[in-house]
């Protein structure tokens, strides 16, 4: 990923370079092509106003000459062109100052030629010929026309030299893109070819990762569905364990159980029978005979039938439990609906004798499940929104259904009993735990045996509870825990 990521960042780097030195030749080339029009633009203004002067010049001494009129068409030609010339010519050099003085020279120049010119023809044509010989032999029109001359030579000249240098400049500036364009481009071609290494090698690196990860996970799953097998033998070992442990109990509990009520059968007779005597206030030993007879014993006997009691009640919950986790679990289609109403229909009239109401939010159709669990479970969680509700007001439950991603499922039964303590939230799943006030008569395994069937089905049980305010079981199942149900069973 590195050597990636650094061959990017020098393919980056170079597109950069190519690109702002290509920007930079582009622009420089421009420059120098902008300076080269402009040269032309100069050079052309002068030839053209040179080659007009000299067409005037050339048709006024030939009209002189010969009288002839038919010279002066190329000078009266040339009139309103050498105006437009020396226009163009002003607009090419005025972004330079330096020639503002020599420009103005070549102006009156041209000027006086100009006049000289009219004032000869002007003569010609009133018959003064020698009058204009004359003005022409003063040489003063021939010395302005040369330094014209060599104003246009000197510009020409110059603007010779700057197309040279400027097509130079070009060609210059032309190789060197070319050269910018092929290093970059080998560079290009370098990241390119070492990205696609790079992609090859990781690629490779990926598909022997790919492999050994496919190797790992087939001895995994081969660990895993041995120890999966291992646990369940080592569950049904801790379940035939306890049942066994639980029956072994119950045999002595039923003997305690029932010498305890012959027992209550002889003190009742005991008792009768020392009411009926006369207390004997001299007698330390009678009265004491009398006092354990009518109130010592008969206490005690209530103390060992109410734990002889309990302990019946939390060895029959351990076998239930035994059983439970002994039973197979059979997958199969179950209506949600159909038994939400059905379970809520089975506690309607104790929710009715306190003006309460459940309602169904069911958004889920068939699951793919054991019907018996489900049933224990959402019977128990009704079970306990009755014994645990409100008194000071109408009970109140909510069983709603959705689907959640995963092509799972989330069913909650809400209610407005009188809540969970925040510090009891897991402890009331535990076995033998309970919340709360204990008025209510139950061995705390109600919600631990929820969670143990929730998890058989391939699901979990939270809930979200305000003391005073009410509680949510949230239950989460797979739609179709056939998946689980079978490796389970593998």
């Amino acid at each position: 990923m590195r050597s990636t990521a650094a061959l990017l960042l020098v393919g980056l780097l170079a597109l950069m370079g190519i690109v702002g030195t290509t920007l930079w030749l582009v622009e420089r080339t421009q420059i120098y092509f902008n300076e080269v029009v402009e040269a032309r633009e100069a050079r052309g203004a002068a030839v053209d106003l040179r080659a007009l002067l000299q067409d005037a010049e050339t048709s006024q001494r030939g009209y002189v000459i010969t009288g002839d009129p038919i010279y002066l068409d190329p000078y009266n030609d040339a009139q309103p062109l050498i105006a437009e010339a020396r226009a163009r010519l002003d607009a090419v050099l005025a972004p330079y100052p330096q020639a503002a003085e020599p420009l103005a020279q070549l102006h009156t120049d041209i000027d006086f030629k100009l006049s000289e010119l009219n004032r000869t023809i002007d003569l010609v044509a009133a018959g003064q010929r020698d009058q204009a010989i004359e003005i022409v032999g003063t040489d003063a029109g021939n010395q302005a026309m040369e330094r014209a001359r060599t104003f246009f030579e000197m510009l020409i000249e110059a603007a010779d030299q700057r197309i040279e240098s400027g097509v130079k400049d070009q060609r210059d500036t032309a190789n060197l893109l070319r050269i910018v364009s092929i290093v970059g481009a080998l560079a290009i071609f370098a990241v390119i070819a070492g990205a696609i290494w790079a992609v090859l090698s990781y690629t490779q690196a990926l598909a022997n990762a790919r492999k050994a990860v496919e190797e790992a996970n087939a001895g995994l799953e081969e660990r895993v569905r041995e120890r999966t097998v291992d646990l369940g033998k080592a569950n049904e070992e801790i379940q035939r364990f306890a049942y066994i442990v639980t029956h072994d109990l119950r045999a002595p509990l039923v003997n305690i159980m029932g010498f305890t009520a012959e027992l209550e059968t002889s003190i009742d007779e005991v008792k009768a029978y020392m009411e009926g005597q006369e207390a004997d206030e001299n007698d330390p030993v009678s009265s004491q005979a009398r006092l354990a007879a009518t109130e010592d014993l008969p206490e005690a006997l209530t103390f060992i039938r109410a734990a002889t009691r309990k302990m019946d009640g939390l060895i029959n919950a351990i076998l239930k439990i035994s059983r439970e986790g002994r039973r197979q679990l059979k997958p199969e289609p179950v209506e949600l609906a159909d038994l939400v109403e059905a379970t809520a229909a089975a506690v309607h009239h104790q929710v009715a004798e306190s003006d309460g109401t459940i309602e169904t939010d069911i958004r889920v159709g068939q699951l793919i499940t054991d019907r018996l669990s489900l049933e224990q479970i959402l019977g128990n969680m009704l079970d306990n929104a009755v014994k645990y509700q409100e008194p000071e007001r109408p009970l109140r439950v909510i069983i709603r259904a959705r689907h959640v991603p995963g092509n799972r499922v989330v069913i909650e039964i809400q209610d407005n009993g009188r809540g969970i303590a925040d510090t009891d939230h897991e402890r009331v799943f535990e076995l033998f735990r309970r919340s709360g006030s204990q008025k209510n008569p139950g061995e705390g395994i109600g919600l631990a045996h929820v969670r143990t069937m929730v998890r058989s089905l391939g699901g979990d049980v939270t809930l979200t509870s305000q003391l005073g305010e009410g509680t949510t079981f949230i239950i989460n199942l797979p739609r179709d825990s056939r998946g689980f149900l079978g490796r389970l069973g593998a």
